[in-house]
């Protein structure tokens, strides 16, 4: 473990899941299938959900200095399903592909668009913060699942370069 308690590799921080909507709470595993998350449901479905945005990405340390700018926002409050640590966030872009834990491997198909139900963890309900088109490399990152399996808290989160 490092100073702030995280391992020393990028690697699953919390694992967020919910009946619809905004703030996603967190479990201590989860599986991950070619659906999403087992558990989880999206409200809007337009938007939300489906193959190519399975799983809705986020940088723990993105959070965190989100916060330092005095934004309410928590692991889990935008939406995402996995916050991950350790990880380049800014570099992360469509195709690439992430190994998550021993199991899953997912691939990186979009930036999602913020929304406005995350105006509430924002400073003057400025949740147009994270736009990839505003601010590139704050985006929530939307994922396809590749390979299914289950993730835990402390799984290792590994970029596979492409050939």
């Amino acid at each position: 473990m490092t100073e702030n308690g995280r391992p020393p590799y990028p690697h699953v921080h919390q694992i967020n899941v919910s009946d619809g909507g905004v703030p996603k709470r967190p479990v201590l595993e989860a599986v991950i299938a070619k659906t999403g998350v087992a558990g989880d449901r999206q409200r809007n479905l337009k938007f939300h959900g489906g193959p190519d945005r399975a799983l809705c990405l986020f940088s723990q340390e993105l959070i965190e200095r989100l916060q330092d700018e005095g934004h309410s926002i928590e692991a889990g409050s935008s939406g995402e399903n996995l916050t991950l640590a350790g990880l380049e966030w800014e570099k992360l872009k469509p195709g690439d592909r992430l190994q998550v834990g021993p199991e899953v491997q997912v691939e990186i198909m979009s930036y999602t668009i913020p929304c406005d139900k995350n105006a509430q963890w924002f400073r003057d309900r400025d949740y147009k913060r994270v736009s990839h088109k505003r601010n590139p490399g704050w985006s929530r990152l939307y994922a396809k699942v590749l390979r299914e399996g289950v993730v835990r808290p402390g799984d290792e989160v590994v970029l596979e370069k492409k050939e």
